[in-house]
């Protein structure tokens, strides 16, 4: 199976949105940004043993939280979602991140996280 293969595999199962759809935005100007995200993190990063999916991605919804990111953090809370973890543990990951990025950026990525709970019917 080739890295892509690989990569894409993992993504889509971690995530609600197809690859066409969660890379429409740049594909046309820069295109092997995408392949790079699949290749990369996804088949080489996402794929270890030592750690699993839904530890993985609550360090995502942490470290995508502390930079401010939130049409990628809204993806990767679904699929924290995805992957068992709940509400209330992404919550309080993003409130443990306050202390390290501030209030403006845990508030906006909590507002990210409810609007996400929301689409689902969860809250």
């Amino acid at each position: 199976m080739s890295r892509y293969e690989k990569g894409k595999q993992v993504l889509e199962s971690i995530q609600e949105k197809s690859l066409e759809e969660l890379f429409k935005s740049i594909d046309d100007i820069a295109p092997d940004i995408s392949r790079f995200v699949v290749e990369f993190p996804y088949a080489e990063i996402y794929t270890r043993q030592e750690v699993d999916l839904k530890t993985r991605e609550l360090c995502t919804v942490a470290a995508l939280t502390v930079l401010g990111t939130v049409p990628q953090l809204k993806d990767h809370i679904n699929a924290a979602l995805n992957v068992g973890n709940t509400p209330t543990e992404i919550v309080e990951i993003i409130m443990q991140m306050s202390a390290y990025c501030g209030f403006p950026k845990a508030i906006n990525s909590i507002a990210a996280a409810k609007e996400v709970f929301v689409e689902r019917d969860l809250i």
